[in-house]
């Protein structure tokens, strides 16, 4: 229990950090544009991943594999769609005054334009804001209901069901690390992008994603850490993977993983115009 707090801790710090961050970080990924066939080669999965390859495409063509994990199908890639399913075009966002009320994507990286990180996108998807993800309602039922930005036969996750997903895995060895069954962050992040944590003497840091990375996805989720984009600013790339959930801003509306924390955290009071990394999860 004291070193779960003491981790929750650091991580709470390490949030604010990231979240406010706007300077270039230095890691191992480059803004390039990148291929199909490139980026189904970055899609590495262990054997005890359920993979469903080529499982949903989105309207505007993508195609992204999921995962089976206990009773539910998750993407095993961040949404990169500029669309609704019903065509409407979600517009990029602008570079200041950014409306609580208006759909925004904006491109993940190193940068502080769209421009500059467009080339990040087929691989790490777009970030949304609150209002792109939901279209507006809001739900904390399992499943939420709530289609949003989502293809059709898919929805955004509510916390209940990223809580269930955390719950299953905490019960499932071969996805947690160390003694710890609340250590399940190696096993959703993916293989590659994550910024080293090489601080090994410390529990809090032993089995976190940037510790060997070879040695993440045992579910075949591949969170990858594709930051944050702010009123003004982009931050945490390389760093911290961060999810809306269908619950309203003020409840518990985000997931996390840090480089260097060994949980799957959460957060609440995000701020409507924030973007973030988008998964859905599949219709029953």
């Amino acid at each position: 229990m004291k070193r779960t707090l003491i981790c929750g801790m650091a991580l709470t710090i390490l949030m604010a950090l990231l979240l406010t961050s706007c300077h270039k970080e230095t890691n191992n990924n480059s803004n390039t544009e990148n291929s199909s066939d490139d980026h189904y080669a970055n899609q590495q999965y262990p054997p005890t991943a359920q993979v469903i390859r080529k499982a949903v495409t989105d309207i505007d063509g993508n195609i992204y594999d999921a995962v089976q994990i206990g009773d539910q199908v998750w993407m095993a890639e961040n949404l990169r769609t500029t669309r609704y399913a019903d065509g409407t075009e979600i517009p990029l966002s602008p570079e200041f005054n950014w409306s609580m009320t208006l759909p925004y994507r904006s491109a993940p990286g190193n940068n502080q334009s769209n421009e500059e990180n467009m080339g990040n996108v087929a691989r790490w998807g777009y970030l949304y804001n609150w209002r792109a993800v939901t279209k507006g309602p809001s739900n904390e039922e399992n499943p939420s209901g709530i289609q949003g930005i989502c293809p059709d036969g898919w929805h955004v996750p509510s916390g209940a069901e990223w809580d269930e997903l955390y719950s299953y895995l905490r019960t499932q060895p071969e996805y947690i690390s160390g003694n710890d069954s609340f250590n399940v962050a190696k096993s959703l992040a993916a293989t590659w992008g994550w910024r080293t944590s090489v601080d090994d003497t410390t529990e809090c840091d032993i089995n976190t994603p940037g510790n060997d990375p070879s040695s993440n996805n045992a579910t075949g989720f591949s969170a990858l850490p594709a930051g944050n984009a702010g009123l003004d600013s982009f931050g945490g790339f390389g760093g911290i993977a961060i999810f809306w959930t269908a619950g309203h801003y003020k409840d518990k509306s985000i997931r996390m993983l840090f480089y260097n924390s060994a949980i799957l955290g959460s957060h609440w009071n995000q701020p409507e115009q924030a973007c973030y990394s988008v998964r859905c999860v599949r219709d029953e």
